[in-house]
């Protein structure tokens, strides 16, 4: 269930503008009036991982129930009984009024959860405003810039113990939805004979010659009672050697059926591993953001080689770091050799890539990586990573907020990357990480 947060607080400490800046509009009608909210508004808002429902609320003001002010102040304390979290404003750059402090007694009579903002803290004199408001009682108050952005991982962190975990309410998958396999790789690698094994018939033309494949073909198929769509696609060559307007036509298919597969088996042709090609084929499905398992087609051929199959991982570490641990199964798509272990793999990877860390271990094993490799300092100043949270799986997707990000080396980012994929066993999917700043109200620059 969708949490709900009100904002509450005398008139003109800037509710709306916080509104605005949660749910990433301007749905709110903001002045430097006091008074301009009435009625309660509504918006779904996001901060990091945290989806919520928000709701601005009017101005508290002392009046008779009976007055505008008195009916205004009725819908607050409906938006009140209503919410799981409060926030309760204060402007701190005129500090804690007479007006804040029995509106604060209220919300702390309501038993809800308080957080105590300190709004406009931006500069001394706002940030002198903020620690005035210790003085309500509502606990440490959270100092931010509604207008500015800034502090908004402060309040991540206010929010976060007081939300249900998401990775404890989320969905169930639907066991009956298929897993949709691509298998991609250079002409004549060996697809369609790969899947013609795998579904047990000749569905598939094949043969020795290169290109025959021309259409992605889709196949239902299951395999040890799970629902499986193998997508048979096209060989994808140079682009520089692909004239024929049909190939062209072909490769672009087989381009769609990897943007659409959940998992991609890219097929390489045991004999000649590691071309080019296979390399490139490799990064668009990185790009892609697809699950990845690298299938060495026509094992049966260098089998006899001992020590292979170890040297062809190091060098599938060693060539493709930006999928570092993709699973490597030998395989005969002639034979039929080596298919149970490949879709081990694939149901493997497809797992990993959907998984979901929890913002708490994130954040632990965050401060570790950060105390045993510091980020480093740009003119004086160290950049500063403040906390970092999970927005999306389907490839894991991060996000990391602090101060100065832009500076971050991308050596850093990297050394974070393998860090991750590490400590929570990421093997073979991309990574995503995006860095969250707030803004500088005094760069001149900004727009």
């Amino acid at each position: 269930m969708t949490p709900t947060v009100a904002i509450v607080g005398r008139p003109n400490v800037g509710k709306s503008t916080l509104f605005n800046r949660l749910v990433g509009k301007k749905l709110a009608l903001v002045d430097d009036r006091p008074g301009v909210t009435r009625d309660r508004r509504e918006g779904e808002a996001r901060l990091g991982d945290l989806e919520f429902r928000i709701i601005d609320t009017a101005g508290l003001e002392e009046a008779t129930e009976e007055s505008l002010l008195g009916r205004m102040r009725a819908q607050t304390e409906a938006a009140i009984e209503d919410a799981d979290v409060i926030l309760f404003v204060v402007d701190a750059r005129v500090g804690v009024l007479p007006a804040d402090r029995p509106f604060a007694e209220m919300v702390r009579r309501s038993g809800k959860p308080v957080i105590l903002i300190a709004n406009k803290a931006e500069g001394g004199a706002g940030m002198a405003g903020a620690y005035d408001a210790f003085s309500l009682g509502l606990g440490e108050p959270v100092p931010l810039s509604a207008e500015h952005g800034e502090g908004m991982a402060d309040l991540f962190e206010a929010l976060m113990p007081l939300f249900p975990d998401p990775d404890e309410d989320g969905e169930e998958e639907d066991p009956n939805k298929p897993l949709q396999v691509a298998i991609v790789g250079r002409p004549n690698a060996g697809k369609s004979t790969l899947i013609n094994r795998m579904v047990g018939e000749d569905r598939l033309l094949t043969g020795p010659e290169a290109g025959i494949t021309r259409d992605s073909i889709s196949l239902d198929w299951e395999w040890r009672g799970k629902p499986v769509k193998l997508f048979d696609t096209a060989g994808l060559r140079k682009r520089a050697r692909v004239e024929d307007k049909l190939e062209k036509l072909s490769v672009a298919d087989a381009l769609r059926a990897v943007r659409f597969a959940e998992v991609v088996v890219v097929l390489l042709d045991a004999t000649i591993p590691f071309e080019k090609q296979d390399l490139s084929i490799v990064d668009l499905v990185e790009q892609e953001g697809r699950a990845l398992v690298i299938g060495l087609n026509k094992w049966d051929l260098v089998a006899d080689k001992p020590g292979l199959l170890t040297e062809l991982k190091e060098k599938a570490a060693r060539l493709l770091p930006q999928v570092k641990g993709a699973p490597v199964v030998p395989l005969s798509g002639l034979a039929g050799n080596g298919i149970d272990p490949l879709m081990k793999a694939v149901f493997q990877v497809y797992e990993t890539w959907n998984r979901r860390i929890s913002t708490a271990k994130l954040n632990q094993w965050l401060q570790e990586a950060i105390d045993a490799n510091p980020p480093p300092a740009v003119s004086g100043r160290r950049i500063k990573i403040r906390y970092m949270t999970q927005v999306k799986s389907r490839p894991p997707h991060f996000a990391i907020f602090g101060n100065q990000l832009d500076a971050l080396p991308k050596s850093y980012t990297r050394y974070l990357v393998n860090n991750i994929r590490e400590a929570f066993d990421l093997p073979g999917v991309p990574i995503r990480v995006s860095l969250r700043m707030g803004q500088n109200p005094f760069d001149k620059d900004r727009k």
